[in-house]
């Protein structure tokens, strides 16, 4: 099993594990897709965090490096960053492009995830 690799409270995905931390969880997952070289990657990691640890063991925070993972990046078509997908049960229920506020992102990925 892929040991699950924490930046703070968020868990680091990659084309390798993806499949077993994402679509096999069996709570929803957001997942962050960003690069370094993106400055709103940076400006909602921290609110991507403090709502982690808000959201506890009812969602599972992740973050995928489009960069250093671009098989997954395709699959899921994403073209912007970041992008938000969140998935439930393996499936895409909800998306987030671009950076947003805290409290939008809270409201948003609590009611795609069905939290």
């Amino acid at each position: 099993m892929p040991q699950e690799t924490t930046v703070g409270s968020l868990i680091t995905v990659t084309d390798d594990t993806f499949a077993e931390l994402v679509l096999a969880s069996e709570r929803p997952v957001v997942v962050d897709f960003w690069a370094d070289w993106c400055p709103p990657c940076k400006m909602i990691e921290k609110s991507l965090a403090e709502l982690a640890g808000e959201f506890g063991d009812r969602m599972v925070v992740a973050k995928l490096n489009s960069d250093d993972n671009p098989r997954t990046t395709r699959a899921y078509a994403v073209m912007s960053l970041p992008t938000l997908l969140v998935f439930r049960r393996g499936e895409v229920v909800g998306s987030i492009v671009g950076s947003r506020p805290k409290t939008y992102l809270r409201q948003t990925l609590t009611t795609h995830a069905g939290i």
